[in-house]
């Protein structure tokens, strides 16, 4: 049986893929339909609908609070390859990098051959030699090249 944060994970998705990638809900009323707490939805939109799953969202506080998720467009995976570069930052760790990867297999913009040679070079076992948090410098420069790579 699903989670409650799986029900309303897939109830978002279900809302933006029914709309042109774009959703504004209010916080409490979405709670009262899944009869829960606010911080659930929260929760949930913050852990699961983040940017380098592929997601802006945007939260305004008061009158019940508003949120805007849109689902970034990666049909042209160069404007989804940009926004994951924006959006990393200048350190990553290994499992963060990971995730990144993993959603390029899952959106087609790489391979599965390309992500396990992706996840070698940016693993510890390379770069473990580098002093924290030095090595997670290393790692964000190292993925971003890589991924720039893709679109050049």
């Amino acid at each position: 049986m699903a989670s409650l944060s799986d029900l309303i994970e897939n109830f978002i998705k279900q809302m933006i893929s029914e709309t042109n990638g774009a959703i504004e809900i209010q916080r409490n009323e979405l709670a009262n339909q899944f009869n829960c707490v606010p911080s659930q939805i929260n929760y949930v939109i913050s852990t699961r609908f983040t940017t380098d799953r592929g997601y802006y969202v945007e939260s305004r506080r008061g009158g019940g609070g508003h949120v805007k998720i849109k689902r970034i467009d990666i049909s042209i995976p160069s404007n989804y390859i940009m926004h994951i570069i924006a959006s990393m930052g200048s350190s990553i760790s290994q499992q963060s990098a990971e995730v990144f990867i993993n959603n390029f297999v899952d959106y087609n913009v790489i391979n599965q051959r390309e992500a396990s040679i992706m996840k070698a070079a940016i693993s510890d076992k390379v770069i473990g030699g580098v002093p924290m948090p030095d090595r997670d410098v290393l790692r964000a420069a190292q993925l971003k090249n890589m991924i720039i790579s893709l679109i050049v």
